[in-house]
């Protein structure tokens, strides 16, 4: 097992990453300090590890009320009717203040059941059980939490940290390959806005990490929470430099509107975005063709999209992007990047590149698709 910490003084918790570790009652006991377990997972994940968790903690601690709350499985029932489940579910249950929520599954679970911990009689305790590789590295570790609105991604939530992240690499072998790609977008992520030494390492290692290798699926891993918990530690509610872990998320977040959410997972969409924010960053001048090149290979070779769908437009585009969280009074504020390895965030006061960045992808993607239909 190995362990990081992401210091934010009496809210800092631990990080744990390594095989097995949904069976370690002695990991999690700790920080359930009341009776009383709401485990919130869904219906692919509860047939596999609800038992185990359920279990375990029962061994080791048999006085405990253990209930759970199942919800269908997918980001189109990120929302506040099926958020307002895991309410219903504590209420019926007459859960209390020292009541701890536990989520077991991907990024879509830990949102939703981190937001109802937040607003649960103002907040109660809740722990991360991550069990796909984009929730492992991104959405488990830092407090965002939240669902989403018809008009916007992860418009309604909360800042609200876990108490505790335990990320069990044997989970991904039950992973089908397009959410390990999802999930592969959030790690080469980190390459791109801050270390370029892993994203020299992630191009080497790349086809191994896609087969499924444990060594260095851990080692993805606790490389992408180093760097998401040492930015979080500076910036937790997103004043300045957490901006950055949004790189390619203002594109994928708009692609994610328009097309309906669940139609493109949250990582292809952002891989997407990447391709798309580099492409943006080659025509201010920021890096070179052969950069853009490198980046779009690199997104391929985790099987990726780079090219958004054919069905969108550059109006539908901009109006999605309007409604960013990042945007300030008006103005469009995107992550670019000012070289591989170093992220920016800029305020766009001209469209015109974004304009031809977009028509462009569009024009491509549009090709592609009535070649294919041919």
């Amino acid at each position: 097992m190995l362990s990081l910490h992401l210091d934010l003084g009496e809210r800092s918790y631990s990080i744990h990453i390594g095989a097995e570790l949904l069976q370690r009652a002695d990991l999690l006991l700790p920080h359930i300090h009341g009776q009383q377990v709401l485990i919130v997972t869904n219906t692919t994940i509860a047939p596999l590890y609800l038992n185990t968790v359920r279990t375990a903690l029962q061994q080791a601690k048999p006085e405990l009320k253990i209930e759970e709350c199942i919800l269908p499985d997918g980001e189109a029932y990120k929302d506040l009717r099926h958020l307002e489940l895991i309410w219903d579910r504590l209420l019926e249950a007459g859960f209390n203040r020292r009541a701890t929520l536990i989520a077991l599954g991907g990024g879509v679970i830990g949102d939703m059941t981190g937001f109802a911990a937040a607003c649960y009689q103002r907040g109660v305790n809740f722990i991360q059980l991550p069990t796909t590789l984009l929730s492992q590295v991104d959405s488990s570790v830092g407090g965002k939490t939240g669902v989403n609105h018809p008009l916007g991604k992860n418009m309604l939530g909360a800042f609200w940290q876990p108490k505790l992240v335990l990320a069990d690499t044997l989970t991904l072998q039950t992973l089908p390959p397009r959410e390990l790609a999802a999930g592969m977008a959030e790690v080469i992520k980190y390459g791109l806005l801050g270390d370029l030494d892993f994203l020299e390492w992630l191009e080497v290692q790349l086809p191994k990490l896609m087969q499924g290798d444990q060594r260095l699926l851990a080692e993805a891993i606790v490389r992408s929470c180093r760097c998401k918990a040492q930015i979080v530690a500076q910036d937790e509610r997103e004043g300045g430099v957490r901006a950055l872990l949004n790189l390619g998320h203002t594109f994928g977040h708009a692609i994610e509107t328009e097309m309906g959410y669940g139609e493109w997972l949250h990582g292809e969409a952002v891989g997407c975005g990447m391709a798309l924010a580099a492409d943006l960053s080659q025509r201010l001048g920021w890096i070179s063709s052969a950069d853009l090149e490198r980046t779009k290979a690199l997104l391929q070779a985790a099987q990726l999209p780079i090219l958004p769908p054919p069905s969108m437009t550059v109006d539908a585009f901009l109006r999605a992007m309007a409604v960013d969280k990042k945007n300030i009074d008006g103005e469009l504020r995107l992550v670019l990047l000012r070289r591989l390895g170093q992220a920016e965030l800029v305020t766009l006061t001209a469209h015109d590149h974004l304009h031809a960045c977009l028509a462009s992808a569009l024009e491509k993607s549009q090709a592609l698709s009535k070649a294919h239909s041919l």
